[in-house]
């Protein structure tokens, strides 16, 4: 874990890290979290320096590393800036990327026995919950599952049914979120605003649709506050 001050992408291959306390000596793939200890954007194959200039490193995922003027295929010295239609599909790279993540992470589920049982919902998770739903349909009153690292055992149709509902909500208010996420990086008229935007942020209330209200005012009335903030 290296601490930073920020981290941007600055061309189509190139992205600049300016590092806080301490320089890793090898790149690769960069996961970078909050302060808070949340994983925010992962940016896999930068491995190559492309310059450094003190704290500020350059890194490229494509091998490519900078040429001072004069030399052959010479670069020009200062990192290329990135135009705002650039920056805003690398930021909505980014939050689908954090969205699936947090979608595929799962939910916990408190069954009718009061025991709290964790369901990931990668795709095939999803799948095959869509296939209980099908089953419930059909009448069974037992169906087979398994909660993440436990055996496959029979649930109960209330408790299948508990499960799904949750995993449901779950994906499609990070699906809702995300895209309202998208309508905001879209309204962007300046590269900083953009670069301003993660994954948890507050969406401002111009870009929320009414699907996402009614997700704020459901979270809200759970949790008892106001509905003006995001979960994630």
């Amino acid at each position: 874990m290296y601490g930073i001050k920020s981290i941007r992408p600055v061309g189509g291959h190139v992205i600049q890290v300016v590092f806080a306390d301490g320089i890793p000596e090898s790149f690769g793939d960069i996961q970078v979290y909050t302060s808070g200890g949340i994983q925010c954007a992962d940016l896999p194959g930068y491995s190559t320096v492309y310059r450094q200039d003190g704290d500020t490193v350059y890194l490229s995922d494509d091998g490519s590393v900078h040429q001072p003027p004069g030399d052959p295929g010479g670069q020009p010295t200062e990192p290329y800036v990135p135009t705002l239609g650039e920056l805003q599909g690398a930021k909505k790279a980014e939050v689908a990327a954090a969205c699936e993540r947090v979608i595929y992470r799962g939910v916990s589920v408190t069954l009718g026995d009061g025991k709290t049982e964790h369901f990931s919902l990668t795709e095939h998770d999803q799948l095959n919950l869509f296939g209980k739903q099908a089953q419930l349909a059909a009448g069974a009153g037992l169906l087979e599952y398994h909660a993440d690292g436990q055996p496959c055992r029979y649930y109960s149709a209330a408790d299948m049914q508990t499960i799904i509902q949750e995993a449901m909500w779950h994906v499609s208010y990070h699906t809702t979120y995300c895209n309202a996420l998208n309508m905001w990086i879209a309204g962007c008229q300046e590269n900083e605003e953009v670069e301003e935007i993660f994954y948890g942020a507050d969406v401002p209330g111009e870009y929320r649709s009414e699907v996402l209200n009614a997700y704020l005012l459901q979270i809200a009335t759970i949790a008892g506050g106001s509905g003006d903030g995001e979960a994630s």
